[in-house]
């Protein structure tokens, strides 16, 4: 390695993302989750982020949607899949027996206008907490909670429709719509118990939290910590060395790290939308700045082909300045002007009163965009942003924008003038160049910092709840990921671009705490973070894994880069755009989260219907076509699952299909955010097979009305083209076995292989005699129809206990019981996994000896069942 002249300087001082923080008025930091809890209840998702790291105990994530259960892509195009089933003629989406928590609605249809939908109704424990038309709900007309951005219609999200309420439950939740929806997903977290679960309180307007997500991309949401201090350094870096940017001493953690690059120069490119006025109009908007600032810079995105627009800028009715058209430009392109304000305006404010008035043009004064710069101990600070246009109807709302005498809206996608070797060489920068940052001598972090800081395509305007990019000048890259460490972290940069790195700037800022010791312990209650990467060709026929990580953890999210192959002359260059998410948790073969196409994965919908988008969870920061540095067609994007967090105790798989069959070939990559540990707290202790006699008298099994039959078919999901064989039991009457427990355990999981071709399955599940919840597997599949479903017996029944005796009673009206096999997993303390562990959950009874054909079918019923032709036990 050659030797690298590293010029440092550091220095401590108070960590300048806590001061920005000071602009938005937060809740008190709440306490980090307990060991082996559910994870934050409710409002507390969002305002216990400095406890992101903590691990949970048996919990679950999962998703409905109207996925094509044949396998293919009909996703929501006839609403075949739409609905679960039909009530008073209105469409059931969601339900669940059992505490827990929705966290995610999203939906798409008309080209995002939900209006025939009608209306959306949830009920939560037997009552309505929300009943109201789904297209005045997504506009925000309900009020707080259920405003911008936790609602989001379709021109905030570029094609879809969100709500992002958590709205926790103690018994029951469901969610129907007045009509068949077409595509949706509704993402909910399922618990054991309803212990420290507070029923959602829709009249609690959560005012803190709103201001805190509007803040988004622009300031630290966490809590700030004390004796935060931050280390500065600059460094040049050759193409092929590696530079240590920091060394830091624990038990600490890491609240947000900091990287300028100033060789690196904007990707051109950008849709945008935006607004004019015409003579004697005007715009006026509110905007965050710092009240310790010295000056504030306003930047002005505009179209210049419209000559001689002057307009004057008034801050809070005082004249600071006057926009006018820069020089001459070439044509489709975009023009920044800035004005710096003088601190006699803006000093001791955290908030201003912008009014733009039309002074002169040969047609109108346009807008399209505000970028606020506060003066902060030196450094321009990114304060708030107020994006321009009438697909910003969020923006333009929680910032107060009118416009008077407006003469045109509409949208432009322009180029800035760059000089595309610069950007060539920016984006072998953004791509070579990697973040690797070691805790306590592992290393797991090690990305682009493109990738890292959201956006693997280039220099793009980035705006999430825990990471930015800011491309104006003197722009940082932010991230603000808690990052615990109990002895040393090394933060460093390596160069494998074919470009020169030259006086990159590194700012990390941390807090001593002398809790993380204990807690990093592999038996400890916290997690340390991952950004995981990766970047191929995708492969015929498998998902394009985000991650495939052994353990227990919790995953918040991606950063997504995909690169199309298919030529622009197709008919569909962004054909990669159709493909499902898929997320397998702790070895089942089932997938907890099965999707409906990438961009509705993204929360926008219609291949992004209007171009990028910014949201705190989601964002499309970047669409190349057939230029800067993007052969053919191009797509960034960002999720985050901060509420809907996935936890995971032996491992989890997430992929995404590229293409509605995982059948187009791409070049993607990904980076993936999250936190883990290695070793596992579900441990298998038992197994039944109420298909064979043996294992049922071992068990003491008995079954009142039951058949046994032949079913060939096949798993949802990676596994929807191998076929296997077994039998199942059909049972209509009540179901008594014994199982083997593990008695220092947290809870007990009962995992079920069975037949889903029949919907609404349901027994009331007793434990040693004692009501333990229902068991509902409310969705079917009559074409693919292997299943493999859980249902966790909270600790309170099971903790000290080797054995517990289980009755199944089916309650009325419900679809016969179907069972091929049940495993018997135990919630225990964090062990290693002997080297032979399989992290599947597999049945020894499938014959997967049948020809892969797809899905395929066949059910031979046999009126004989195992109890020799009985109908009792």
């Amino acid at each position: 390695m050659r030797e690298q002249r590293v010029n440092r300087l550091w220095s401590v001082v108070f960590c300048v993302a806590a001061v920005v923080a000071a602009i938005v008025p937060v809740a008190a930091a709440e306490a980090a989750a307990p060991p082996g809890s559910k994870g934050p209840v409710g409002w507390a998702s969002y305002r216990q982020l400095d406890g992101m790291a903590a691990l949970r105990g048996p919990s679950e994530t999962r998703q409905f949607s109207s996925y094509d259960r044949t396998g293919r892509n009909n996703d929501g195009f006839d609403g075949k899949h739409s609905c679960l089933r039909q009530v008073g003629g209105n469409c059931v989406i969601a339900e669940r027996e059992g505490a827990g928590e929705i966290e995610s609605i999203w939906f798409t249809r008309d080209e995002g206008v939900v209006t025939k939908t009608g209306w959306i109704k949830v009920e939560l424990d037997g009552k309505a907490v929300l009943k109201a038309p789904l297209q005045d709900v997504v506009d925000g007309k309900l009020g707080a909670p259920f405003v911008w951005p936790l609602v989001a219609n379709r021109g905030d999200t570029s094609g879809g429709v969100v709500i992002k309420v958590p709205m926790p439950f103690r018994k029951s939740m469901r969610v129907t719509t007045q009509r068949n929806p077409l595509f949706h997903h509704v993402v909910y977290r399922a618990f054991p118990d309803a212990d420290g679960v507070a029923a959602f309180d829709p009249k609690d307007p959560a005012t803190d939290v709103i201001t805190r997500l509007r803040a988004f991309g622009l300031s630290d949401p966490k809590p700030a910590k004390p004796g935060a201090a931050t280390l500065r350094s600059t460094v040049g870096i050759e193409p092929g060395a590696t530079a240590r940017v920091a060394e830091l001493s624990g038990p600490a953690q890491i609240s947000q790290l900091r990287v300028r690059l100033p060789q690196v120069v904007r990707s051109p490119a950008v849709n945008d939308d935006g607004r004019s006025y015409g003579p004697g109009g005007s715009s006026t908007f509110t905007v965050a700045v710092h009240p310790a600032n010295t000056g504030v810079r306003l930047t002005r995105r505009y179209d210049p082909h419209m000559e001689k627009q002057r307009a004057n800028l008034l801050v809070d009715g005082k004249v600071a300045g006057q926009w006018y058209r820069g020089s001459e430009l070439g044509p489709m392109t975009w023009a920044d002007q800035s004005l710096e304000v003088a601190p006699a305006l803006t000093a001791g404010k955290s908030k201003l009163t912008i009014r733009n008035e039309f002074v002169s043009s040969t047609v109108d004064v346009n807008e399209f965009r505000y970028d606020v710069h506060s003066l902060v101990n030196g450094t321009w600070v990114r304060t708030d942003v107020m994006d321009v246009g009438p697909d910003r109807p969020g923006e333009e709302l929680s910032h107060g924008y009118r416009v008077e005498k407006q003469l045109w809206q509409g949208r432009h996608y322009l180029y800035y003038p760059t000089d595309a070797d610069q950007v060539t060489a920016s984006d072998d920068v953004l791509t070579g160049a990697r973040l690797r940052i070691s805790f306590d001598g592992n290393t797991t972090v090690d990305a682009p910092i493109g990738e890292f800081f959201g956006s693997g395509l280039g220099e793009y305007d980035v705006r999430s709840l825990m990471f930015s990019m800011d491309p104006t000048k003197d722009g940082w890259y932010t991230s603000w990921w808690p990052m615990p460490f109990a002895q040393r972290a090394v933060v460093e940069i390596v160069n494998a671009s074919g470009t020169r790195i030259s006086d990159a700037a590194v700012e990390l800022t941390s807090a001593p705490d002398s809790t993380i010791t204990e807690r990093l312990r592999p038996n400890g209650s916290t997690g340390y973070f991952n950004a995981t990467h990766r970047r191929s060709v995708t492969e015929v026929g498998k998902d394009w894994l985000f991650m495939d990580a052994s353990g227990r953890g919790v995953f918040y999210g991606v950063t997504h880069s995909m690169r199309g192959k298919l030529p622009l002359a197709t008919q569909t260059p962004r054909f990669y755009l159709e493909g499902d998410e898929r997320a397998y948790a702790d070895g089942l073969r089932t997938p907890i989260q099965h999707g409906t196409g990438t961009e509705d994965f993204y929360e926008s919908g219609w291949y992004f219907r209007t171009g990028s988008f910014a949201m705190p969870l989601a964002g499309y920061p970047a669409h190349e076509v057939g230029g800067d540095g993007c052969q053919f067609d191009c797509t960034g994007a960002y999720r985050l699952m901060v509420p809907d967090a996935i936890p995971f105790n032996t491992a989890l798989r997430f992929g995404i299909e590229p293409g509605p069959l995982a059948d187009v070939q791409s070049d993607y990559s990904s980076t993936s955010y999250w936190y883990g540990q290695p070793r596992w707290t579900l441990r298998q202790t038992d197994r039944l097979d109420p298909t064979d006699l043996a294992s049922r008298a071992a068990h003491g099994y008995t079954a009142a009305k039951e058949t046994v039959s032949k079913l060939t078919s096949s798993f949802e999901g990676d596994d929807d083209r191998s076929v296997a064989s077994a039998q199942v039991t059909a049972t209509t009457g009540e179901i008594g076995f014994t199982i083997t427990t593990e008695p220092k355990n947290n809870g007990v999981q009962l995992v079920r292989t069975a037949d889903q071709a029949r919907s609404q399955q349901r027994v009331e599940v007793l434990v040693d005699g004692r009501a333990a919840g229902t068991w509902l597997q409310s969705s079917g599949n009559a074409d693919q129809r292997w299943l493999q479903d859980a249902f966790t017996i909270p600790a309170h029944l099971t903790s000290g206990k080797r054995s517990l005796v289980i009755t199944l009673k089916p309650v009325r009206g419900s679809a016969p019981w179907w069972a091929s096999d049940y495993h018997v997993r135990s919630f225990v303390e964090p062990f290693e996994p002997d080297r032979s562990a399989t992290v599947r959950v597999m049945p020894e009874n499938l014959d997967w000896s049948a020809p892969d054909r797809g899905p395929n079918i066949r059910d031979e019923r046999d009126p004989v069942s195992p109890t020799n032709g009985k109908t009792g036990g």
